[in-house]
């Protein structure tokens, strides 16, 4: 996958980092600033409130690995059910910018990418996070939830978050397995 190997007797597994979204952004101009990663609990399959967060700025790991080894997701609760807790990144963008930011959100899913759970409107928090003034709230869910998934049911995973590049058209669908 990429430039990893999978070991005899592993099974690899490539997701979509939340920080595609940030390079599409930065390509149309419009700046992104990535606040923190955390457990986003969801409700009724509406994110509610960020229940732990790690702030980028003050960490050198990947918030997600540290959530999955910590054994703090119900990923599986939230795919049968619509409650839990996931993996999930909060961003901030210019409120100039939110009309175009839906229009690009129009794109991704038409392209198969689910990844922007919500964006909030200018200057009010969204999932109980406050937002600066003149910018929008936005949730992201995180490229790890499925290996979260698997090791909620006691596989052993190991976690490369960020470690390749791959061309999105060598991606399929889990369900084609």
């Amino acid at each position: 996958m990429g430039d990893i190997t999978i070991p005899e007797g592993k099974i690899g597994l490539a997701t979509l980092c939340s920080i595609v979204v940030n390079g599409v952004l930065l390509k149309h101009g419009i700046p992104i600033d990535s606040k923190f990663g955390g457990i986003l609990q969801l409700k009724n399959g509406e994110p509610l409130r960020f229940v732990e967060l790690i702030h980028y700025s003050g960490s050198s790991l990947d918030p997600s690995e540290i959530f999955i080894r910590g054994k703090m997701t119900s990923v599986n609760d939230v795919a049968r059910n619509g409650e839990g807790k996931i993996l999930a990144n909060f961003r901030e963008i210019p409120a100039l910018s939110r009309p175009l930011v839906e229009d690009l959100i129009a794109g991704f899913r038409e392209a198969g990418i689910n990844g922007i759970l919500a964006v909030g409107e200018v200057g009010k928090e969204l999932a109980q996070t406050n937002v600066d003034i003149n910018k929008a709230g936005m949730i992201l869910v995180g490229g790890l939830n499925p290996v979260a998934a698997a090791h909620e049911k006691g596989f052993d995973v190991e976690n490369k978050a960020m470690s390749t590049v791959m061309e999105f058209d060598d991606l399929y669908s889990i369900e084609k397995l």
